[in-house]
């Protein structure tokens, strides 16, 4: 159990780090890597049952953000004390954990409720190896901007200011 206010701590932190993640996620097409705007994959997956399509990208991007605080609560109720390292260690962990859930579980059933195929870890796409890169990436940076955020909002490690 936690507490109201590390609840909220963990919301904010996840928040923001959503927000990197996203985008980290437009800029590295600008470094050879392919943009991926997830909160539309989201949205796509959304209206496929409906052929009028009632939902627009707001929804599909706060169907991301809501994943990505949901992320980080997970990591403070279960994993944070279950992950060895400092906080930037812990963060490439968790990051590389993200990843690896995406490509192999989350992202093929995204895109197949969207009616396309991506494959395990998008092995169906043109390019593979450079979409498992950009989404470690993203997860990456995540994994990094939520641990420091948390470390900095006093919900893990020792104080920052001491």
């Amino acid at each position: 159990m936690i507490s109201s206010g590390i609840f909220w701590r963990t919301v904010i932190s996840g928040f923001i780090a959503t927000f990197v993640m996203m985008m980290i996620a437009f800029v590295q097409g600008g470094v050879g890597l392919p943009a991926i705007d997830v909160g539309h994959l989201i949205k796509a997956s959304f209206n496929e049952v409906h052929p009028d399509e009632p939902y627009g990208i707001m929804w599909g991007n706060a169907a991301f953000y809501m994943g990505g605080i949901l992320l980080a609560l997970i990591w403070v109720a279960f994993l944070q004390k279950r992950i060895p390292g400092n906080w930037f260690v812990q963060g490439i962990i968790y990051g590389v954990i993200i990843s690896l859930f995406a490509g192999l579980i989350l992202s093929p059933l995204v895109a197949l409720a969207a009616g396309d195929a991506v494959g395990i870890f998008y092995f169906d796409t043109w390019f593979p190896g450079l979409i498992f890169l950009a989404g470690l990436t993203m997860h990456l940076g995540y994994g990094i901007v939520l641990l420091l955020c948390l470390r900095y909002a006093g919900v893990s490690g020792p104080d920052p200011h001491s």
